[in-house]
């Protein structure tokens, strides 16, 4: 029997349907995609698809199943060739990897944040570029060369790739109203091309505000956009949006507290900020505060917790809670 993924129905204050279909963007890890229709259910006059999920089989079937039970169940009359919109939150393999194949199906124009185009016009430039730092970033961390730490960060540059060209036809910037339907708010620091997208009492939060967990974040030298600095500056603007009742994260389920969520992801910060500078009070790399605050550290994690690592303490760096100089083979060396 053919299971088909969760869809879940919010209406904003304005009358706008936002479906949230879950998908099986890769084995064991679940993202969002949401349908977005304005107008009478037998004749919408907008209709937007939000985040494509993965190019894994599974996350396209459930993308197809989800979008025609919504049709069915629901009663929204949508369609491949009439739709208005394709809008990229961030361009990541679990929310954009499914777009070629999306777009094979729809004319509909794609939007994106203008740091993002390039991601999706030119995804064998951004491999490349990847792949041309991975040297300089394992020396800057003191990952041993040979280790297989090395060898996962040498291949990412291949799975961060999308998996063909698509268009952009509409750049994004800060600000922006999308169709007469979206407010765009950027909001760096997990991916510094992430938008989030509001509608009248509701705010599609991409992978910037989770409810169960914290987005990964990479540090700054490694990406325009990114780390803690400009995660913890996103939460701020995103906190002090008005008449906002529930946010849809790009994975999970609604935070209808999602204020309570942003002051717990400070906190939860603020705690691991302290176990970096606890575990830095002699000279350490960032490969040593790795093994050092994960000692049981599974090889899944690996790469996600480097990363980690490496934005904590680049932020304490530059925030002054740790001094980085650097040794003799171009490591970087953090101290408290």
């Amino acid at each position: 029997m053919t299971v088909l993924p969760a869809v879940a129905c919010h209406v904003t204050a304005g009358g706008t349907r936002v479906y949230t279909v879950t998908l099986r963007a890769f084995p064991h890890f679940q993202a969002n995609s949401f349908l977005v229709v304005q107008g009478e259910p037998t004749a919408p006059s907008y209709v937007a698809l939000v985040d494509m999920g993965s190019a894994h089989e599974d996350s396209l079937g459930d993308l197809q199943a989800g979008l025609a039970h919504i049709y069915s169940e629901y009663g929204e009359m949508w369609a491949w060739d009439t739709l208005s919109r394709l809008v990229v939150t961030h361009p990541h393999p679990d929310h954009v990897g499914g777009l070629p194949a999306v777009r094979a199906l729809t004319p509909a124009p794609v939007a994106a944040h203008t740091w993002a185009v390039s991601a999706l016009e030119q995804p064998e430039s951004r491999g490349a570029a990847w792949q041309d730092q991975v040297e300089g970033h394992l020396r800057w961390a003191g990952i041993p060369t040979e280790s297989s730490y090395a060898g996962r960060l040498r291949r990412r540059a291949h799975t961060l790739m999308l998996p063909s060209r698509v268009a952009v036809q509409t750049p994004l910037q800060d600000g922006d109203l999308l169709d007469g339907v979206f407010q765009v708010i950027h909001t760096p620091g997990h991916d510094g091309a992430q938008v989030c997208l509001r509608m009248d009492d509701l705010l599609l939060s991409a992978d910037h505000l989770l409810p169960h967990s914290s987005p990964p974040l990479m540090p700054e030298r490694s990406q325009r956009g990114a780390g803690l600095q400009h995660y913890l500056d996103s939460l701020n603007r995103i906190e002090a949006l008005e008449g906002v009742e529930v946010a849809l994260g790009g994975h999970g389920g609604p935070m209808a507290d999602w204020r309570g969520r942003v002051r717990e992801l400070r906190a939860r910060y603020q705690d691991k900020l302290a176990a970096v500078q606890a575990a830095a009070q002699q000279p350490v790399t960032i490969y040593d505060l790795l093994l050092a605050l994960y000692p049981n550290l599974r090889p899944a994690q690996a790469i996600l917790l480097l990363d980690q690592t490496a934005a904590l303490a680049e932020y304490l760096g530059q925030q002054g809670g740790l001094k980085e100089t650097q040794r003799e083979d171009g490591a970087a060396l953090f101290q408290t």
